[in-house]
């Protein structure tokens, strides 16, 4: 029997690899789909996330409010100390925020002298 129609293309005609152009629209279209719907991986991960840097949910308000006490307090002397290397302009920026740090500082006091002491 004779086929009159030839065989289909290899390829398919619809094949995003076909031009250069249709291959850079796969490719942001591939993008973001994992942007949007991320990898299957990514989404069934039951990593727990990383505690070096999380307050402890069992450390009472006074304990928090005495560490963040003690930070600010250190970051309104290393901003105090580094103005001292830098001209004008750039020392009164600076100078402004240690001002806006000390502030903080003496709000979590104010707040620290608040908290009841639980026995």
């Amino acid at each position: 029997m004779f086929k009159v129609t030839p065989n289909p293309p290899t390829t398919d005609p619809a094949s995003p690899n076909e031009s250069s152009a249709s291959k850079k629209l796969h490719e942001a279209a591939e993008r973001a789909l994992d942007h949007y719907l991320g990898p299957a991986e990514i989404l069934a991960s039951t990593n727990t996330p990383e505690q070096m840097f999380l307050a402890n949910p069992k450390y009472d308000t006074e304990s928090l409010l005495a560490n963040a006490s003690e930070s600010l307090g250190s970051a309104t002397t290393l901003l105090h100390d580094f103005a001292a290397l830098l001209d004008n302009p750039r020392r009164k920026t600076l100078l402004g925020i240690a001002q806006v740090v000390m502030l903080g500082e003496i709000a979590v006091n104010q707040a620290l002298d608040k908290v009841e002491i639980a026995k």
